[in-house]
């Protein structure tokens, strides 16, 4: 099983969430990384979504996951995503090619947000920051 993930809001390790330190605890910080998208603020979080433009970007980290079908898991959880309730996710966890820091493309994990987003303020650079989004 792929054991990158690429986070993008409350699990950044600068987030300070208890869920990003519960992630630092189970997986290795491989450095920066960006993925194609465009990011929304939902709430006091953002929202990911698919972008058919090689230039809109949005900015995180790549983490390595230690047990990558256990931590899925409760990322799963975490990300609301409830087995069957296809329709009622707000998001979908896929896998999508992340450049990393060196400009290498890696496969990885990544939650993107499913709900409608024309209404949603979008996110200036693609770059989230706890509170100023």
């Amino acid at each position: 099983m792929n054991p990158h993930l690429f986070v993008y809001g409350t699990l950044l390790s600068t987030a300070g969430h208890p869920m990003g330190a519960r992630l630092r605890r189970q997986a290795r910080l491989l450095g920066d990384a960006s993925i194609q998208g465009r990011l929304y603020r939902v709430s006091s979080y953002p929202g990911l979504v698919a972008s058919a433009d090689a230039h809109e970007r949005v900015h995180g980290e790549l983490h390595a996951l230690n047990d990558p079908a256990t931590a899925l898991k409760w990322l799963d959880a975490y990300e609301g995503i409830v087995a069957g309730g296809h329709d009622q996710n707000d998001y979908q966890r896929f896998e999508r090619p992340v450049r990393v820091a060196s400009g290498e493309s890696v496969a990885a994990w990544v939650y993107l947000y499913r709900k409608d987003v024309r209404r949603l303020p979008p996110v200036p650079g693609g770059r989230w920051s706890p509170g100023g989004g």
